[in-house]
């Protein structure tokens, strides 16, 4: 009789059919702000210790070339959650890289994230942690519960953009911090809730909220996408765990998000969701070079770091949690976050909308069944210019900058560079591989022709 009335339910319904199937995964994305390709033990970091993150890797999927489609957090961001180039939805700036505290632009309502094309399929959609796609008390409609998510705890944007009076030069970079030099505003919902919330606190209280959302919505399928704001500086850690790492408080950071990872992963367990919830860890940049050894991460082999387009500021750790589902492989296939939307809404029993170009590739094949699968041309944007591009294993190089300091070169004749036998990008071999050049230019065409320029989002601000 069940599978009769289910069948009826299906034709004279389709969309309560798709909201009633039990196959639907729980979704949580665990996203670190600034953390390197090399910061992990699983992805070779010698000292600071990562056991939780260490064990994700051994029991899921690890991927060794996984990218965002941004070198700096707000247009990364949004790749991540409407599985499109930044340059598509305006929210890159050549001069403006990030939304900043005074900016009143923010993620169209025209864009359709990840939280609401579940949320279409019945998921509780649930944002606690760093947004920076948008400062609500500047405009409203820029706020996460604008953007399909039912729940939301944190702040706004990154924890160095509201320094206090007389905060020191350059504090964001000291070892020393104190929490008085910043004012973190922390909101629940539209409520400001700690005008200036204690940075040592903040992980743990994220932590503690992701895991109350997990337990409140585990009668259904619910989507977490839970932003961290750290190893992003100024870098704060716990008592618990404040001078406890040998890398000193980069290490304790990193160990304290571990932790968290652990919580979360305890309470999927808890609540017995554990085996029909997909979790994946990254980084929405590669490292912070700029801050140096004691405040700064590592990107492993790769050059330079987060605020260029060289490996490091782009390859970032990927991994893919799903018990009895995915199993234990290094995953050497080229992904990105801008996979993640046509990845999760497939899960869902959704369908990736049609009416815009979309970036990213459904992964699901490859994470569950082993299939290949088919990429076209992957794009490294600095702001809103195509700086280099990857087709298989070559990439080109347009132009040319580090991630701060350095002017922009533009390259007349591409690099070349073969990443599968050079990750670190030290040989240029343009000149014995011309073909492969004209291949990666022909596609990088192709993909311009889809790219319809719209007005940047981080220009506008509060007026004076």
């Amino acid at each position: 009789m069940r599978p009769l009335l289910l069948g009826l339910l299906s034709i004279l319904c389709p969309l309560a059919f798709t909201v009633a199937t039990a196959a639907q995964p729980n979704i949580v994305i665990i996203l670190a702000d600034d953390l390197g390709y090399g910061d992990l033990g699983c992805y070779g970091h010698p000292i600071i210790r990562t056991p939780n993150l260490d064990k994700m890797a051994a029991e899921g999927a690890r991927f060794t070339q996984f990218y965002v489609a941004a070198e700096v957090c707000t247009p990364s961001r949004a790749s991540i959650l409407t599985g499109r180039y930044p340059i598509r939805s305006g929210m890159a700036h050549n001069q403006f890289r990030v939304l900043r505290s005074i900016s009143t632009g923010g993620l169209p309502a025209s864009e359709i994230t990840i939280a609401q094309a579940l949320k279409a399929q019945g998921y509780a959609t649930g944002m606690v942690g760093k947004w920076h796609l948008g400062v609500w008390t500047n405009n409203p409609e820029h706020h996460p519960l604008k953007h399909g998510f039912d729940f939301h705890f944190g702040l706004p944007h990154s924890n160095d953009m509201n320094p206090s009076p007389g905060n020191p030069v350059k504090a964001g970079s000291r070892v020393d911090q104190d929490a008085a030099w910043w004012n973190a505003p922390l909101f629940r919902g539209y409520e400001l809730i700690d005008p200036k919330a204690d940075q040592t606190q903040l992980t743990r209280r994220y932590t503690e909220e992701a895991q109350k959302f997990i337990s409140t919505n585990k009668a259904k399928p619910f989507f977490l996408y839970f932003a961290h704001t750290f190893p992003h500086t100024p870098l704060f850690a716990s008592d618990r765990f404040k001078g406890k790492s040998t890398r000193g408080i980069y290490g304790d950071v990193v160990e304290e998000l571990d932790w968290s990872v652990g919580e979360i992963f305890k309470t999927l367990k808890e609540q017995g969701v554990a085996d029909n919830t997909l979790v994946v860890f990254t980084s929405d940049n590669g490292p912070w070079l700029l801050m140096g050894t004691e405040t700064g991460g590592s990107a492993g082999l790769l050059r330079d770091g987060k605020g260029s387009t060289w490996e490091g500021g782009m390859r970032v750790p990927g991994i893919f949690w799903m018990p009895g589902k995915i199993k234990p492989t290094v995953e050497r296939n080229v992904a990105s976050t801008l996979d993640l939307f046509p990845t999760l809404i497939r899960l869902a029993g959704g369908e990736t909308p049609k009416d815009r170009p979309m970036d990213g590739v459904d992964l699901s094949g490859l994470l569950f069944k082993g299939e290949p699968i088919e990429r076209e041309v992957f794009c490294y944007y600095r702001g809103e210019q195509l700086y280099a591009a990857r087709l298989g294993a070559w990439k080109i190089h347009l132009i040319t900058q580090a991630g701060y300091g350095e002017k922009p070169v533009t390259h007349e004749k591409p690099l070349l560079y073969n990443l599968e036998v050079d990750p670190s990008e030290n040989h240029e071999i343009s000149a014995a591989h011309p073909e492969n050049v004209a291949r990666v230019l022909a596609a990088v065409e192709k993909h311009r022709a889809t790219v319809t320029p719209v007005r940047s989002q981080l220009i506008d601000v509060v007026a004076k």
